[in-house]
């Protein structure tokens, strides 16, 4: 189901588009409701968020910018806020950033789910599967695969995925590889809801620290990950943050407010 179609589906109504990609405008209990139903009525649904980062790379890679025409669409962070209020005149509903969405949706889940887990190390996937265990008690975690694998090992993994039948996949593969694999290979006979978490296992395993919860509330993460990873993400976050907002100022002149409120 795309976006286009869980809009019709479930009534919501408010789309914002940031850089020509529909993302979903809704509060956190409605994110996780709509989770929910999808999951309860086996509405295959692809899953992913969208923040700065993603939304540049979308910019230049068509063939990603094309994949998430299939996905459902979630905001993640300070930089689609931002876009939203510049655009729409409002900020998105809730930040539903996976690394703290999916954790909590799993939890508010009561109804026992497997959750299967395909990606980054063998050790963190291990790691966040107990971490997630112990949130989320109710679940079954079920680690496939580690993320580095040879397309040679593609058939084998698949088929643990279709016998297995999870309730949710967690492919964390970093951006765009995880949706770009969805997509190509991911369909209703391997599971319900396949979401593209990216570093959320290495989080929650433990493994890549994340910054203090104040300096989380004052939407202040990317700093911390900038200084923890320099060498990694200075292009990201440096380049990238001021490059995203100059093409959203571009987007708001070419369209102007009749033709925004039009795509809403």
């Amino acid at each position: 189901m795309n976006m286009h179609r869980a809009r019709a589906a479930f009534g919501f109504d408010t789309l914002k588009t940031i850089l020509g990609i529909p993302v979903l405008a809704i509060g956190w209990e409605e994110a996780i409701a709509l989770l929910t139903r999808l999951i309860d009525e086996r509405r295959f649904t692809k899953v992913s968020f969208l923040n700065a980062h993603n939304a540049n790379l979308a910019c230049t890679d068509p063939v990603f910018a094309e994949a998430l025409e299939n996905f459902l669409i979630l905001p993640d962070g300070v930089g689609v806020d931002m876009a939203a209020k510049l655009l729409y005149g409002a900020p998105f509903p809730s930040n539903l950033n996976g690394t703290d969405f999916i954790p909590a949706f799993l939890q508010a889940s009561s109804h026992p789910l497997t959750v299967a887990l395909l990606g980054t190390t063998r050790a963190n996937a291990e790691a966040a599967s107990a971490k997630l265990s112990t949130l989320a008690m109710q679940h079954k975690f079920v680690v496939v695969h580690d993320g580095f694998f040879s397309a040679s090992e593609e058939p084998e993994i698949l088929e643990r995925i279709a016998r297995l039948r999870p309730d949710v996949l967690l492919v964390a593969m970093g951006v765009p590889r995880q949706e770009l694999w969805i997509e190509r290979h991911i369909d209703s006979r391997h599971c319900t809801l396949p979401v593209a978490v990216g570093a959320l296992l290495d989080f929650m395993s433990g493994s890549v620290p994340r910054a203090p919860r104040w300096l989380r509330r004052l939407r202040l993460e990317w700093l911390f990950r900038l200084w923890i990873e320099p060498g990694r993400l200075w292009r990201r976050y440096i380049v990238g943050n001021p490059l995203f907002l100059w093409r959203v100022v571009r987007q708001k002149l070419s369209l102007g407010p009749r033709r925004l409120e039009a795509r809403r």
